[in-house]
């Protein structure tokens, strides 16, 4: 208010006479009295002081809220300064990562985008993936990838036994580890093969017979003309399990069947095999060996002609069931006079037959999309994601990936930065997770986010009967670290728990995960 005031007196030196000095407050004397005059000028050198005075106290008060501003500024700089600067740890050190501090512009999520992105020593698309000893067999592929010989060049991987170090050695196969040994993922270790693939889900890379592309499994059920319950297809009658047991024990329990192969052949087998499926009730998927995953086209056609599969084969063959209830197991010979009494239940009373191909109306399961979608991608391009991984899992483990911080402090709380892509994609878009929310439920909503705001298109779209798409929702199925077999991601593999979430989130910096949406 002093301030103020002052100021409010400056306009009276306005009305002074311009002859007299702006910094004399005297003012000019009546022409009627010299007297007054005089008694005026006893006062002038008082008044002037006054003025002076005053003027230095108005300039003296504002320098010091000039001052004061300024030092002002000096504090809030240094603060800001001391606030923002990094206190990033690496993932070995046990420092809490970054601090932006109330004076950092950047955000964590921004901070943590930046500081581990470090590059990889290889450029996929410049230098693609070279295997030796086949054709390329697909049409797209989401890493860089040639099959094919260069003379000039070190392939990354090459098809059988021995190859030169530096060069990974590939099992590719799709018969049964019953008849070729070799297939069996801990012998073909032992030989020396650095990469499986066969119809194991436990392989590095599964080969199934199953796919979208090859098998319209959604085609519509044709009306069913056949007197007799089955057809059969049966060419092997020497086969190392029971089927022909099981097709005997069948016809003993008066189930009568057309058989089409030359095992017990009772028609004539110059057919179309999918066409001519479509007439009965059911099919019998009979494969040549009981082993685990080993499900052949045996079993998918029969899908695709919407009989009913009664299978002996693959002991986990309720994993590849379209829905439940879609399918009869044979599992021992002990169990055939059961299944032919189902046989003959379900024959016999139509309601109950239709709930077994309700998947074909209503929809297969996740569980069955998720299988089949993973056949969206080739094999072989899938064989190249497999090697690309690897190699970068070779870069993460240098000084300069391990300096990553991959969380950021922020006050109390801890952004966690971790990796998501769709299984049968390469590369992996980033998710960040906040410690004070660290739980499954948060993963999944945390990729749901990313991907929806990428407008991601699953790579299983364009491969999977339109009846079945769905429409541009995306919906996670599996959520698990990058690295695992798709046995693991499918069946096996589960957190245990958010708690177990969080330890892998911790004990894994910059952790990566594959996605399977449905």
């Amino acid at each position: 208010m002093a301030i103020a005031n002052h100021r409010q007196q400056h306009p009276r030196s306005e009305e002074l006479d311009p002859d007299v000095p702006s910094t004399s407050y005297s003012f000019p004397p009546p022409p009627s009295s010299n007297s007054n005059k005089k008694r005026w000028s006893n006062f002038l050198p008082i008044l002037v002081g006054l003025v002076v005075i005053g003027e230095i106290a108005f300039l003296g008060r504002l320098d010091m809220v000039k001052n004061a501003d300024l030092v002002n500024s000096w504090a809030d700089s240094f603060y800001g300064f001391t606030q923002s600067k990094p206190s990033a740890s690496s993932s070995e050190d046990s420092g809490s990562g970054h601090d932006p501090g109330s004076g950092h512009e950047e955000s964590c999520e921004a901070w943590l985008e930046k500081v581990d992105s470090v590059p990889y020593s290889r450029d996929f698309k410049k230098d693609p993936i070279l295997v030796h000893g086949a054709d390329e067999e697909w049409k797209n592929c989401a890493v860089g990838c040639k099959f094919g010989f260069e003379a000039h060049k070190k392939p990354d991987a090459a098809f059988g036994l021995p190859q030169e170090p530096g060069t990974a050695s590939v099992l590719r196969s799709m018969e049964s580890a019953s008849y070729y040994a070799e297939n069996n993922i801990a012998m073909a270790r032992r030989k020396g093969y650095d990469v499986v693939m066969t119809t194991s889900l436990s392989s590095d890379v599964p080969v199934g017979y199953f796919s979208w592309a090859e098998y319209d499994i959604m085609a519509p059920v044709q009306p069913k003309t056949e007197s007799a319950l089955a057809a059969a297809f049966i060419s092997n009658c020497g086969a190392r399990n029971f089927r022909l047991q099981a097709l005997i024990g069948l016809e003993n329990a008066n189930v009568k069947i057309d058989s089409y192969g030359t095992c017990h052949r009772n028609r004539d087998g110059r057919v179309d095999k999918v066409e001519t499926l479509k007439r009965y009730k059911f099919s019998l998927a009979f494969e040549n060996s009981n082993e685990e995953d080993y499900v052949t086209e045996k079993f998918f056609q029969s899908l695709v002609a919407g009989a009913v599969p009664v299978v002996v084969g693959a002991p986990n063959i309720q994993e590849f069931a379209p829905s439940p209830g879609s399918l009869l197991h044979i599992k021992e010979v002990k169990d055939v006079d059961s299944v032919a009494k189902t046989m003959k239940y379900l024959a016999e009373n139509p309601s109950a037959y239709n709930e077994t191909l309700r998947w074909k109306f209503e929809g297969p399961s996740d569980s069955f999309k998720a299988l089949v979608d993973m056949a969206a991608v080739h094999s072989s391009c899938r064989l190249c994601i497999y090697l690309a991984t690897k190699i970068r899992e070779k870069d993460e483990k240098s000084p300069e990936f391990k300096k990553r911080p991959c969380k950021c402090t922020s006050g109390s709380k801890t952004v966690y930065h971790v990796y998501a892509g769709e299984r049968g994609r390469f590369e992996l878009e980033s998710i960040f997770l906040r410690s004070d929310n660290l739980t499954l439920e948060a993963l999944s909503s945390a990729v749901l986010l990313k991907f929806k705001s990428l407008k991601h298109v699953p790579v299983w779209k364009p491969e999977r009967p339109e009846s079945i798409r769905g429409g541009d929702e995306l919906k996670v199925y599996r959520i698990y670290p990058v690295g695992m077999t798709q046995r693991q991601a499918l069946y096996t593999f589960r957190f245990k728990g958010d708690s177990d979430f969080r330890n892998h989130i911790e004990s894994h910096p910059c952790a990566k995960f594959e996605v399977i949406f449905v």
